[in-house]
């Protein structure tokens, strides 16, 4: 079956599709994985049988930012400062199986139910009523379903790359753009779901892996290099585990030397099944979206790169359809790690839209 990536979006988050997998007692050994570099030191809260590792700052209105695959909490420190000086209580967790958090076996631990009541329960833990959510990549999904399965937690919601899922009630987008990627048996989405094989490729070189992750530009963050390559190619069909065996990496780091080590000494212990399992998990726990909210009515914000070549912003159209009350923009001129490549704007773009929809609605 031949899929486009807005039904991947939406199954994702909705229905989807995994496989159970090996697994060691627990992804992470929080005693083992050292704090995040200059961000405030992490609280542990009990969240839905969790100890979440959070990482705080700042008061005011609260701001919870959630991170992708494969991130962590520090994938936001560029945020975290700027937004609380702007005054925000800014709240950063490792999420389920990542990080200082980990997770438990078995990928049916790991469906959007699970992934969305522990951030109801971070807010419970924190004694926060409401709060704004943002979220990057996996996180985006997560983020727009909170507004969908717990609407009485959210005041806002924004997605950084990630577009929100059309609701199922809706018809297409008429004369939407045909997206450069091709969705295939090896896009990656597909392939991370597969068990083992996954691990074995990303945990072999995990100082590799990383750095094939956290390029820019290069063939593979540049639309019009992309653009180029047959559509059979693994870099058309986005086959990530055949492009990290391979080796090459043709962009820049997003990071330095020193940010890229921490992500490199943090999966060296912890491993990439927890992320995975985000994956996996979407054939379980399914039967939550019957009584899902599908229209979005708290103020919404979408954010889009340019050259992400996987969360195309032209996968963003029709969204006005189910959120009335939606703003958009997109930067230009970087690939898909906004919070690394474009610190600056999007800071910019964040703390303009708080304010102006909630600081100053609340004065």
């Amino acid at each position: 079956m031949n899929i486009n990536r807005r039904t991947f979006i939406t199954y994702s988050s909705m229905l989807g599709m995994g496989f159970l997998t090996r697994a060691p007692s627990t992804f992470a050994v929080p005693a083992a994985v050292k704090p995040a570099p200059n961000m405030p030191a992490p609280e542990f809260v009990d969240t839905n049988g969790l100890k979440m590792a959070v990482y705080e700052k700042g008061e005011g209105i609260p701001v919870v930012l959630v991170h992708g695959f494969p991130e962590l909490a520090y994938s936001w420190r560029h945020q975290l400062h700027s937004l609380a000086d702007a005054g925000f209580r800014v709240l950063v967790p490792d999420q389920r199986g990542y990080g200082m958090t980990g997770g438990p076996d078995g990928a049916e631990n790991y469906t959007i139910k699970h992934l969305t009541d522990d951030l109801a329960g971070l807010l419970d833990a924190k004694g926060i009523d409401k709060a704004i959510f943002c979220g990057h990549d996996w996180g985006g999904s997560v983020v727009w379903s909170m507004a969908r399965l717990h609407p009485e937690r959210c005041l806002g919601v924004i997605g950084v790359n990630t577009p929100a899922s059309r609701p199922p009630n809706l018809p297409p987008v008429e004369n939407h753009k045909k997206r450069l990627a091709v969705t295939t048996g090896n896009y990656y989405a597909r392939t991370f779901m597969e068990p083992e094989r996954p691990e074995r490729i990303m945990e072999r070189d995990v100082e590799h892996t990383m750095r094939w992750v956290f390029q820019t530009g290069g063939n593979i963050w540049n639309r019009e290099k992309f653009a180029q390559f047959p559509e059979d190619s693994a870099e058309r069909r986005w086959d990530a585990l055949t492009m990290i065996e391979r080796g090459t990496i043709s962009g820049e780091q997003v990071n330095t030397k020193e940010e890229l080590q921490y992500y490199i000494d943090t999966f060296e212990v912890t491993g990439f099944t927890g992320g995975l399992n985000w994956y996996r998990g979407g054939r379980h726990g399914r039967e939550v979206w019957k009584t899902a909210k599908w229209d979005i009515d708290v103020p919404c914000m979408y954010i889009g790169a340019e050259h992400d070549t996987i969360l195309e912003p032209l996968l963003s159209e029709g969204m006005e359809d189910f959120i009335p009350d939606l703003e958009r923009h997109i930067i230009k001129g970087i690939g898909h790690w906004t919070q690394s490549e474009a610190p600056d704007e999007l800071n910019k773009l964040l703390i303009d839209w708080l304010t102006r929809r909630f600081k100053e609605a609340s004065s």
